[in-house]
């Protein structure tokens, strides 16, 4: 399309396979928008289109990504307040016609799996290195390694015998992130083996929205596994709150760490599961090469990885 819509905190550029949207930077634009600055999202992230109205006069266009597309909203695993909604872009309700032109130039581009579930993030989790403040401890990431260096005016004393802790991400199975914004906050890395089964209330997450929330872990437990129940004591935790790790610092780095999670564990898991496929259907097969190539397009897959891919693909056939 190639077009503009400025809104209020936020601009959509609009090309033929994605929308770049940009936020603004100013005391009205939330603190996590502002630090994300922008975002390309694929139309093949997308799964719908809205516009409703929205308070005082306006109206609200929203780019619905499907389940499982932006590490962002996975991590979040909505505990996002509307507001810091990186899909939302709020307009006057004056250009509600302008608005629906445009919802329905994107919903004619939606793909064909638009109303599943990605199998792989499509759009970009921000970039490593990382770091913030909790109020125990300070993380940092590598893009490798999770770093937690603990202070001693705000670390429990399990943490403290435990030491600071270094984790590999590839002996991750996932991270839970906690808003801040409630009674505590928290980021918890959860280790391969030692998926909690705590429930939500005694974790310390209360009857709330955000309660069993857990964002990228895998379902199944080693026998036995024990992990601390609070994450106060967990020394594969931090805790937020009261101005420390706010949402925009503590979010934009859960979501860092959840993409290099699936990344580094998909990767075998795809290469053995190509492996142990008979010959397909050629129409599949056109099919995934044509998503590979909107991928390709959009920038999220490097031109050796396609040709890579799509070799593996016709050798399917």
């Amino acid at each position: 399309m190639g077009d503009v819509l400025a809104g209020i905190q936020a601009t959509w550029e609009f090309d033929t396979d994605s929308v770049l949207i940009r936020f603004e930077r100013g005391i009205r634009t939330p603190r996590l928008l502002q630090s994300l600055r922008e975002r390309r999202v694929p139309h093949a992230a997308l799964s719908s289109v809205t516009l409703t109205p929205g308070k005082r006069g306006t109206v609200v266009l929203r780019a619905v990504p499907r389940p499982g597309a932006d590490p962002l909203l996975e991590a979040a695993a909505g505990q996002l307040k509307d507001g810091c909604d990186p899909y939302r872009l709020v307009l006057p309700a004056e250009r509600e016609t302008l608005a629906e032109y445009y919802a329905d130039e994107l919903r004619a581009r939606l793909g064909p799996d638009a109303g599943e579930p990605a199998e792989r993030f499509l759009v970009a989790a921000p970039e490593a290195p990382m770091r913030f403040k909790a109020y125990d401890g300070r993380a940092s990431f590598d893009g490798d390694r999770i770093s937690f260096r603990w202070f001693w005016t705000g670390a429990s004393s399990q943490k403290w015998k435990a030491g600071d802790q270094t984790f590999p991400v590839t002996e991750l199975s996932g991270v839970e992130w906690r808003s801040p914004e409630a009674f505590e906050g928290y980021l918890r890395l959860v280790p391969r083996g030692l998926e909690s089964t705590v429930p939500a209330a005694a974790a310390g997450l209360g009857d709330g929205p955000g309660a069993a929330l857990c964002a990228g872990t895998a379902h199944s437990v080693q026998p036995g596994a024990a992990r601390p129940t609070r994450a106060d004591e967990d020394p594969a935790a931090v805790i937020f709150g009261l101005g420390y790790g706010p949402v925009h610092e503590s979010l934009p780095f859960a979501a860092a760490v959840l993409e290099s999670v699936r990344r580094k564990q998909s990767t075998p898991a795809a290469a053995t599961a190509l492996a142990s496929a008979g010959r397909r259907d050629p129409a599949d097969i056109a099919e995934r090469i044509h998503h590979l190539g909107e991928l390709h397009q959009a920038g999220l897959v490097t031109d050796d990885e396609f040709s890579a891919k799509k070799a593996q693909l016709l050798a399917e056939l």
